[in-house]
Protein backbone atom coordinates (compact mmCIF):
# COMPACT_ATOMS: atom_id res chain seq x y z
CA UNK A 1 0.00 0.00 0.00
CA UNK A 2 1.69 3.40 -0.99
CA UNK A 3 0.80 6.02 1.71
CA UNK A 4 1.76 8.82 -0.88
CA UNK A 5 -1.45 8.14 -3.30
CA UNK A 6 -3.97 9.45 -0.57
CA UNK A 7 -6.74 8.76 -3.54
CA UNK A 8 -7.10 5.62 -1.89
CA UNK A 9 -7.60 6.82 1.42
CA UNK A 10 -11.25 7.65 0.79
CA UNK A 11 -11.99 4.14 -0.40
CA UNK A 12 -11.06 3.06 3.68
CA UNK A 13 -12.00 6.09 5.39
CA UNK A 14 -15.44 5.95 4.72
CA UNK A 15 -16.42 7.94 7.70
CA UNK A 16 -13.21 10.45 7.30
CA UNK A 17 -11.14 9.96 10.51
CA UNK A 18 -8.86 11.86 9.01
CA UNK A 19 -10.97 15.17 9.61
CA UNK A 20 -11.12 14.01 12.87
CA UNK A 21 -7.66 13.82 13.59
CA UNK A 22 -6.98 16.93 12.17
CA UNK A 23 -9.57 18.75 14.02
CA UNK A 24 -8.54 17.54 17.46
CA UNK A 25 -6.36 20.53 18.20
CA UNK A 26 -9.13 22.90 18.25
CA UNK A 27 -11.70 20.10 20.00
CA UNK A 28 -9.37 20.34 23.29
CA UNK A 29 -9.36 24.11 22.82
CA UNK A 30 -13.41 24.26 22.87
CA UNK A 31 -13.83 21.71 24.98
CA UNK A 32 -12.04 24.11 27.40
CA UNK A 33 -13.66 26.86 26.87
CA UNK A 34 -17.18 24.97 27.19
CA UNK A 35 -16.36 24.12 30.12
CA UNK A 36 -15.77 27.36 31.68
CA UNK A 37 -19.29 28.40 31.07
CA UNK A 38 -21.35 24.98 32.21
CA UNK A 39 -23.40 24.79 35.31
CA UNK A 40 -21.41 24.11 38.38
CA UNK A 41 -22.43 23.71 42.24
CA UNK A 42 -20.27 25.51 44.58
CA UNK A 43 -19.20 22.29 45.71
CA UNK A 44 -16.54 23.04 48.95
CA UNK A 45 -15.23 20.28 51.28
CA UNK A 46 -14.65 17.41 47.98
CA UNK A 47 -11.73 15.15 49.81
CA UNK A 48 -11.31 12.83 46.79
CA UNK A 49 -12.63 12.49 43.21
CA UNK A 50 -13.63 9.10 40.90
CA UNK A 51 -14.09 9.15 37.29
CA UNK A 52 -15.55 6.88 35.93
CA UNK A 53 -15.93 5.49 32.19
CA UNK A 54 -14.78 3.23 29.90
CA UNK A 55 -12.72 3.20 26.40
CA UNK A 56 -11.63 6.43 25.83
CA UNK A 57 -14.03 8.22 28.44
CA UNK A 58 -11.72 6.15 30.79
CA UNK A 59 -8.54 7.16 28.81
CA UNK A 60 -9.39 10.99 28.99
CA UNK A 61 -10.24 10.48 32.29
CA UNK A 62 -6.31 8.82 32.63
CA UNK A 63 -4.63 12.00 31.19
CA UNK A 64 -6.60 14.61 33.53
CA UNK A 65 -5.18 12.27 36.33
CA UNK A 66 -1.93 11.58 35.10
CA UNK A 67 -1.66 15.65 34.35
CA UNK A 68 -3.05 17.23 37.89
CA UNK A 69 -1.37 14.18 40.33
CA UNK A 70 2.09 16.83 40.74
CA UNK A 71 -0.58 19.53 41.70
CA UNK A 72 -4.06 18.21 42.63
CA UNK A 73 -4.93 19.36 46.17
CA UNK A 74 -6.90 15.94 46.34
CA UNK A 75 -6.35 12.06 45.53
CA UNK A 76 -8.09 11.38 42.27
CA UNK A 77 -8.20 7.92 40.62
CA UNK A 78 -9.93 6.42 37.52
CA UNK A 79 -12.56 3.47 37.62
CA UNK A 80 -13.34 1.22 34.51
CA UNK A 81 -16.25 -1.10 35.58
CA UNK A 82 -19.55 -1.97 37.77
CA UNK A 83 -19.84 -0.50 40.80
CA UNK A 84 -17.76 1.30 42.91
CA UNK A 85 -14.84 1.03 45.81
CA UNK A 86 -15.94 0.84 49.18
CA UNK A 87 -13.94 4.40 49.82
CA UNK A 88 -16.65 5.79 47.31
CA UNK A 89 -19.32 7.35 49.81
CA UNK A 90 -20.28 10.47 51.18
CA UNK A 91 -20.35 14.33 50.20
CA UNK A 92 -16.93 14.70 50.40
CA UNK A 93 -16.68 11.97 47.47
CA UNK A 94 -17.09 13.96 43.98
CA UNK A 95 -18.32 11.13 41.32
CA UNK A 96 -17.34 12.34 37.36
CA UNK A 97 -19.53 9.77 35.85
CA UNK A 98 -18.18 9.91 31.71
CA UNK A 99 -19.70 8.58 28.70
CA UNK A 100 -20.06 9.58 25.27
CA UNK A 101 -22.95 7.99 24.29
CA UNK A 102 -24.70 8.26 27.83
CA UNK A 103 -25.45 4.31 27.72
CA UNK A 104 -22.11 2.50 28.63
CA UNK A 105 -24.01 -0.23 31.02
CA UNK A 106 -20.94 0.11 33.33
CA UNK A 107 -20.67 3.13 33.80
CA UNK A 108 -24.48 3.62 34.88
CA UNK A 109 -24.37 0.86 37.25
CA UNK A 110 -21.91 3.03 38.67
CA UNK A 111 -23.86 5.99 38.40
CA UNK A 112 -26.25 4.13 40.74
CA UNK A 113 -24.19 3.20 43.30
CA UNK A 114 -22.99 6.94 43.19
CA UNK A 115 -26.35 8.39 44.33
CA UNK A 116 -26.75 5.21 46.49
CA UNK A 117 -23.79 6.70 48.71
CA UNK A 118 -25.02 10.20 48.90
CA UNK A 119 -22.05 11.08 47.07
CA UNK A 120 -21.29 14.57 45.05
CA UNK A 121 -21.95 13.47 40.67
CA UNK A 122 -21.61 15.24 37.74
CA UNK A 123 -21.98 13.76 34.66
CA UNK A 124 -20.32 14.19 31.17
CA UNK A 125 -21.94 12.87 28.32
CA UNK A 126 -23.55 13.66 24.89
CA UNK A 127 -26.51 11.85 25.99
CA UNK A 128 -28.84 8.81 26.30
CA UNK A 129 -30.07 7.11 29.66
CA UNK A 130 -26.99 8.56 31.70
CA UNK A 131 -28.72 11.83 31.00
CA UNK A 132 -31.88 11.15 31.36
CA UNK A 133 -30.90 9.59 34.99
CA UNK A 134 -29.17 12.87 36.13
CA UNK A 135 -31.66 15.17 34.92
CA UNK A 136 -34.41 13.50 37.26
CA UNK A 137 -31.85 13.65 40.20
CA UNK A 138 -29.60 16.73 41.62
CA UNK A 139 -26.75 15.81 39.48
CA UNK A 140 -25.19 18.21 37.35
CA UNK A 141 -24.76 17.11 33.60
CA UNK A 142 -21.95 18.88 31.10
CA UNK A 143 -23.08 17.89 27.97
CA UNK A 144 -20.95 18.15 24.98
CA UNK A 145 -22.31 17.62 21.31
CA UNK A 146 -20.00 15.26 19.06
CA UNK A 147 -21.15 13.14 16.02
CA UNK A 148 -18.56 11.13 15.67
CA UNK A 149 -16.66 8.37 16.51
CA UNK A 150 -17.25 7.97 19.99
CA UNK A 151 -13.30 7.59 20.51
CA UNK A 152 -12.28 10.45 18.92
CA UNK A 153 -13.92 12.77 21.65
CA UNK A 154 -10.91 12.30 24.05
CA UNK A 155 -10.55 15.98 23.38
CA UNK A 156 -13.91 17.05 25.28
CA UNK A 157 -13.23 14.64 27.78
CA UNK A 158 -10.24 16.01 28.92
CA UNK A 159 -10.67 19.72 27.81
CA UNK A 160 -14.07 19.05 30.49
CA UNK A 161 -12.10 17.74 33.18
CA UNK A 162 -9.31 20.01 32.86
CA UNK A 163 -12.22 23.09 33.36
CA UNK A 164 -13.98 21.20 35.88
CA UNK A 165 -10.54 20.63 38.04
CA UNK A 166 -9.56 24.05 37.78
CA UNK A 167 -13.73 25.29 38.53
CA UNK A 168 -13.37 23.38 41.83
CA UNK A 169 -9.61 25.03 42.57
CA UNK A 170 -8.18 21.39 42.90
CA UNK A 171 -5.12 22.32 40.42
CA UNK A 172 -4.23 25.85 39.21
CA UNK A 173 -4.90 27.82 36.43
CA UNK A 174 -3.93 25.53 33.26
CA UNK A 175 -4.98 27.91 30.20
CA UNK A 176 -1.48 29.31 29.35
CA UNK A 177 -0.24 25.60 29.31
CA UNK A 178 -3.18 24.37 27.66
CA UNK A 179 -2.85 27.18 25.06
CA UNK A 180 0.85 25.81 24.37
CA UNK A 181 -0.05 22.52 24.03
CA UNK A 182 -2.46 23.24 21.20
CA UNK A 183 0.02 25.65 19.64
CA UNK A 184 2.67 22.87 19.81
CA UNK A 185 0.34 20.43 17.95
CA UNK A 186 -1.11 22.38 15.35
CA UNK A 187 2.86 23.31 14.47
CA UNK A 188 3.99 19.52 14.63
CA UNK A 189 0.68 18.46 12.76
CA UNK A 190 2.30 19.81 9.59
CA UNK A 191 4.27 17.65 8.89
CA UNK A 192 2.07 14.80 9.78
CA UNK A 193 -0.58 15.88 7.09
CA UNK A 194 -2.05 12.97 5.08
CA UNK A 195 -0.49 15.00 1.95
CA UNK A 196 3.16 15.14 2.93
CA UNK A 197 4.90 12.41 1.66
CA UNK A 198 6.65 9.38 3.42
CA UNK A 199 9.97 10.17 3.31
CA UNK A 200 9.13 13.81 5.24
CA UNK A 201 6.23 12.13 7.07
CA UNK A 202 7.61 10.54 10.43
CA UNK A 203 4.14 8.85 11.52
CA UNK A 204 3.72 7.13 7.80
CA UNK A 205 7.49 5.84 8.18
CA UNK A 206 6.61 4.75 11.61
CA UNK A 207 3.24 3.17 10.15
CA UNK A 208 5.60 0.97 7.93
CA UNK A 209 7.98 -0.19 9.98
CA UNK A 210 4.96 -1.62 12.28
CA UNK A 211 3.49 -3.36 9.62
CA UNK A 212 3.12 -7.13 10.31
CA UNK A 213 4.68 -6.47 13.54
CA UNK A 214 3.31 -7.62 17.35
CA UNK A 215 3.24 -3.72 19.00
CA UNK A 216 4.33 -3.08 22.65
CA UNK A 217 4.01 0.57 23.18
CA UNK A 218 5.93 1.63 26.19
CA UNK A 219 5.89 4.91 28.56
CA UNK A 220 6.67 6.43 31.92
CA UNK A 221 5.11 8.98 34.03
CA UNK A 222 2.63 11.41 32.32
CA UNK A 223 3.15 9.41 29.37
CA UNK A 224 1.82 6.09 30.39
CA UNK A 225 -1.68 6.99 29.49
CA UNK A 226 -0.50 8.60 26.61
CA UNK A 227 1.57 5.00 25.80
CA UNK A 228 -2.48 3.47 26.46
CA UNK A 229 -4.31 5.81 24.04
CA UNK A 230 -1.49 4.58 21.24
CA UNK A 231 -2.32 0.70 22.35
CA UNK A 232 -6.08 1.58 22.38
CA UNK A 233 -6.10 3.04 18.67
CA UNK A 234 -3.75 0.89 16.87
CA UNK A 235 -6.63 -1.80 18.34
CA UNK A 236 -9.50 -0.11 16.94
CA UNK A 237 -8.36 2.10 14.36
CA UNK A 238 -5.99 -0.45 12.37
CA UNK A 239 -6.96 -3.77 13.78
CA UNK A 240 -3.74 -4.62 14.81
CA UNK A 241 -2.01 -6.03 18.09
CA UNK A 242 -0.48 -3.73 20.51
CA UNK A 243 0.20 -3.80 23.87
CA UNK A 244 1.05 -1.61 26.67
CA UNK A 245 4.38 -1.70 29.03
CA UNK A 246 4.61 0.99 31.54
CA UNK A 247 8.16 2.19 32.76
CA UNK A 248 9.73 1.71 35.62
CA UNK A 249 7.61 -1.66 36.41
CA UNK A 250 8.46 -2.99 32.78
CA UNK A 251 11.81 -3.28 34.55
CA UNK A 252 11.13 -5.07 37.02
CA UNK A 253 9.12 -8.07 34.97
CA UNK A 254 9.29 -7.45 31.40
CA UNK A 255 12.50 -7.68 30.39
CA UNK A 256 13.15 -11.22 31.55
CA UNK A 257 10.35 -12.29 28.66
CA UNK A 258 12.58 -12.56 26.00
CA UNK A 259 13.42 -15.72 25.45
CA UNK A 260 10.53 -17.69 24.17
CA UNK A 261 8.49 -17.93 22.24
CA UNK A 262 11.77 -18.67 20.20
CA UNK A 263 11.56 -16.18 17.21
CA UNK A 264 8.65 -14.05 18.06
CA UNK A 265 11.23 -11.07 18.76
CA UNK A 266 11.80 -11.31 15.25
CA UNK A 267 7.89 -9.99 14.13
CA UNK A 268 7.90 -7.53 17.69
CA UNK A 269 8.11 -3.75 17.50
CA UNK A 270 8.74 -1.70 20.86
CA UNK A 271 7.71 2.31 20.57
CA UNK A 272 9.21 3.84 23.46
CA UNK A 273 7.61 7.58 23.82
CA UNK A 274 9.97 9.87 25.42
CA UNK A 275 9.76 13.99 26.80
CA UNK A 276 11.79 15.82 29.02
CA UNK A 277 8.86 16.36 31.89
CA UNK A 278 9.25 12.39 32.94
CA UNK A 279 11.47 11.46 36.06
CA UNK A 280 15.11 11.85 34.93
CA UNK A 281 15.69 8.38 36.25
CA UNK A 282 12.48 7.12 34.05
CA UNK A 283 14.36 8.83 30.76
CA UNK A 284 17.60 6.89 31.66
CA UNK A 285 15.18 3.64 31.82
CA UNK A 286 13.79 4.72 28.70
CA UNK A 287 17.23 4.14 27.07
CA UNK A 288 18.21 1.19 28.80
CA UNK A 289 15.47 -0.52 27.92
CA UNK A 290 15.35 0.30 24.51
CA UNK A 291 19.02 -0.80 24.12
CA UNK A 292 18.38 -4.21 25.95
CA UNK A 293 15.09 -4.96 23.77
CA UNK A 294 17.11 -4.27 20.14
CA UNK A 295 20.09 -6.17 21.68
CA UNK A 296 17.11 -9.00 21.93
CA UNK A 297 16.21 -8.55 18.60
CA UNK A 298 13.56 -6.65 18.85
CA UNK A 299 12.74 -3.74 16.21
CA UNK A 300 12.45 -0.91 18.48
CA UNK A 301 12.05 3.19 17.74
CA UNK A 302 12.07 6.51 19.86
CA UNK A 303 8.95 8.83 19.31
CA UNK A 304 9.91 12.21 21.13
CA UNK A 305 7.10 14.45 22.58
CA UNK A 306 7.38 18.01 21.29
CA UNK A 307 6.59 21.16 23.18
CA UNK A 308 8.23 22.91 26.03
CA UNK A 309 5.43 22.24 28.95
CA UNK A 310 4.18 18.73 30.66
CA UNK A 311 0.81 19.14 29.06
CA UNK A 312 2.31 19.88 25.06
CA UNK A 313 4.64 16.89 25.49
CA UNK A 314 1.72 14.60 26.77
CA UNK A 315 -0.99 15.89 23.74
CA UNK A 316 1.90 16.28 20.46
CA UNK A 317 2.44 12.86 21.47
CA UNK A 318 -1.13 11.63 21.81
CA UNK A 319 -1.64 13.38 18.66
CA UNK A 320 1.04 12.07 16.98
CA UNK A 321 0.00 8.38 17.83
CA UNK A 322 -3.44 9.02 16.10
CA UNK A 323 -2.06 9.87 12.85
CA UNK A 324 0.47 6.62 13.16
CA UNK A 325 -2.75 4.01 13.76
CA UNK A 326 -4.41 5.68 10.85
CA UNK A 327 -1.79 5.11 8.26
CA UNK A 328 -1.19 1.41 9.76
CA UNK A 329 -5.11 0.86 9.40
CA UNK A 330 -4.90 2.97 5.36
CA UNK A 331 -1.62 0.57 5.01
CA UNK A 332 -3.51 -2.83 6.55
CA UNK A 333 -6.21 -1.96 3.85
CA UNK A 334 -9.01 -1.81 7.14
CA UNK A 335 -11.37 1.00 7.68
CA UNK A 336 -10.56 3.47 10.40
CA UNK A 337 -13.72 3.95 11.72
CA UNK A 338 -15.19 0.52 11.84
CA UNK A 339 -15.32 -1.65 15.39
CA UNK A 340 -17.80 -4.16 14.25
CA UNK A 341 -16.08 -6.58 17.15
CA UNK A 342 -16.81 -4.01 20.17
CA UNK A 343 -20.76 -3.22 18.77
CA UNK A 344 -21.08 -6.83 18.26
CA UNK A 345 -20.34 -7.46 22.00
CA UNK A 346 -22.66 -4.38 23.32
CA UNK A 347 -25.57 -5.62 20.99
CA UNK A 348 -25.10 -9.49 22.47
CA UNK A 349 -24.90 -8.11 26.04
CA UNK A 350 -27.38 -6.32 25.41
CA UNK A 351 -29.68 -8.85 24.83
CA UNK A 352 -29.00 -10.68 27.73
Amino acid sequence: MNLDDIRIFPNLDSQNMMAEIEALPQQLLDAWHLGQNLPLHEWSGIERVLLVGMGSSALGADLLAAYAAPNCAVPSAVHRDYDLPAWVQGSQTLVVVISHSGNTEESLTAFDRAIAQDCRVLVISSGGVLVEKARQGDSHVWRYAYDGPPRMAIGYVFGLLLALFHRLKLIPAPEAELQNAVAAMRKQQTELLADVPLMKNPAKRLAGQCMQRWIIVIGAGILTPVARRWKEQINTTAKSWAQLECLPEANHATMMGVNHPEGALAHTMALFLRARSIHPRNQQRVDLTKEYFMLEGMGTDFVNAQGDSPLAEMWTLLHFGEYLAYYLAIACRENPAAVMAIDGMKQYLSAK
